[in-house]
């Protein structure tokens, strides 16, 4: 009986642990992080990734709190900074873009910045805390548009959502958002020299219990087939 015991004993260490890794992720990344998680949970049998998307700040805050998370990946490199002390050596693994999502087929005709400064329009944006609304508020005030937004919304879906059920005429988002509601936005481009890139680091948490593997995803979000998810999706390369 202790011999059938010691192979079963033998067989259970030889098999690969269950590890869980908990990714804090930025909205934008939602669709292209569901798509991603697949390729590597394939690619990594015993690894499941499972997400928290919000908007970047509230991920912050959620780690400075000390939320059991293991990775961390923001929408901008600002808020990154103000957490440098929870983790470890953020890289940049994908940019974005914004762009004016509109209603289907633009029964407004908006065609560029300024037409968000007509009071006529219902222009939703992310709040100011927020990434995209902290580039939204870049490129406007560069441009010197005023724009009165009818909300401003925690993270950069729920800005696209407004205008996804016709509470909004216009918002400003990533072009990746625009792109993953193609059935009921429009985008309108923004020249490059109004727009402003959108930069996404990720790094792992100090506080993580799974550092190794948590390492092994975010320096995967680097390689080939990650960065070809990402670009697929519509992200630019960093």
């Amino acid at each position: 009986m202790s011999g059938t015991g010691s192979s079963a004993s033998a067989a259970a260490g030889s098999a690969s642990p269950q590890v869980d890794l908990t990714v804090l992720a930025a909205a934008s990344l939602t669709d292209v992080f569901k798509t991603a998680a697949a390729a590597y949970e394939k690619q990594h049998p015993g690894t499941s990734l499972k997400f928290s998307f919000a908007g970047s700040q509230e991920l912050a805050a959620q780690v400075k709190q000390g939320a059991p998370a293991d990775a961390l990946v923001t929408a901008d490199t600002t808020t990154m900074d103000g957490v440098r002390a929870q983790v470890n050596d953020p890289k940049v693994i994908a940019k974005n873009r914004l762009v004016i999502a509109t209603a289907k087929g633009n029964p407004l005709k908006i065609d560029s910045l300024k037409d968000l400064a007509d009071t006529k329009i219902k222009v939703v944006l992310a709040a100011p805390e927020v990434p995209a609304g902290r580039y939204s508020k870049e490129v406007l005030d560069e441009q010197g548009i005023t724009v009165k937004p009818v909300s401003q919304e925690p993270n950069v879906r729920a800005a696209l959502s407004k205008v996804e059920l016709g509470e909004a005429d216009a918002a400003l988002v990533y072009k990746t958002d625009a792109a993953s509601a193609k059935a009921k936005v429009d985008a309108v481009e923004i020249p490059d020299d109004q727009n402003a890139v959108a930069s996404y680091p990720a790094a792992t948490l100090k506080a993580s219990k799974k550092g190794p593997a948590a390492t092994e995803f975010v320096a995967w979000l680097s390689a080939p087939e990650a960065q070809k998810i990402l670009t697929d999706a519509g992200f630019q390369k960093p």
